[in-house]
């Protein structure tokens, strides 16, 4: 098999994806996410592998849409940099708590002393649960529990109930194998809206493409506004989503074939 066989996407989103953002690079703004995306999911937040080619794609394809992509994630912003060094992406981090926009410009929701209390008295409360990691993402708080499913319904009392003590400031959502508390204001869909609010997003339509709850808000912003939706994976919940890809291997492997044909036409344009 030769090394172009080996990029062409393997499911119909994705060749649509790639036919989409090769053929009229200038139409089309791109919102990914990250974990379960772009990545395949570990069995811990930290266990997570970026393919070495990955960041060096994800910015061609950048460069193929006149920079406008952006990563939209519950991750934190600082984390999702270190992730695509040396590139540094527009991102919403934590769900848009976190917003970097193209020109470079940041804002971010800040941390409360009661909150990093209450995230200290969260680690307390579930020291018991053998398995159960939380994760302490600066303005936001995520129980994973992929590593103890039998907690799931013990741990999401315990959530919601730290939720509602966090006051109307923050609201639980739940995800993949994890429940987390995040600014209330934070919302995917928000964030996608107000990127295609400027340059270079401004006048271009959305293609969003996640894999879990967390996402929904911005697929449908993304099929409210005319452009494309895709959930990545098996599809165990409902979603509004318009299509689905298959697995993160072929979303990277469609963001290989976009960035290599930009690539390519640059080449025979010089």
């Amino acid at each position: 098999m030769s090394e172009q066989e080996k990029l062409q996407p393997t499911d119909a989103a994705t060749r649509h994806l790639v036919r989409r953002l090769i053929d009229e690079p200038d139409r089309w703004a791109l919102f990914l996410d990250i974990d379960g995306t772009l990545l395949d999911l570990a069995t811990t937040p930290d266990a997570i592998q970026v393919p070495l080619s990955l960041p060096a794609d994800l910015a061609a394809v950048s460069g193929r849409l006149g920079g406008a992509l952006a990563l939209v994630t519950g991750r934190s912003l600082s984390y999702a940099d270190g992730l695509f060094a040396p590139h540094r992406f527009p991102i919403a981090g934590l769900h848009g708590a976190e917003f970097r926009a193209a020109d470079g410009a940041t804002s971010v929701v800040a941390q409360t002393p009661g909150f990093d209390a209450l995230k200290r008295r969260l680690v307390e409360e579930t020291a018991w649960m053998e398995g159960v990691l939380i994760e302490d993402k600066g303005a936001a708080v995520a129980a994973h529990y992929r590593l103890a499913p039998a907690y799931d319904t013990a741990l999401e009392k315990i959530m919601r109930d730290f939720a509602e003590a966090a006051g109307p400031a923050w609201v639980l959502q739940p995800g993949k194998m994890v429940f987390e508390i995040r600014p209330s204001r934070a919302d995917k869909g928000e964030a996608v809206a107000s990127y295609l609010e400027q340059p270079p997003f401004l006048g271009r339509l959305p293609v969003a493409v996640g894999d879990d709850l967390t996402d929904e808000s911005m697929f449908a912003l993304a099929n409210a506004r005319g452009g494309q939706s895709i959930r990545v994976g098996s599809l165990s919940t409902a979603t509004c989503a318009l299509a689905k890809s298959s697995s993160p291997s072929a979303i990277r492997s469609a963001l290989a074939t976009i960035g290599a044909a930009g690539a390519r036409k640059e080449v025979a344009a010089s």
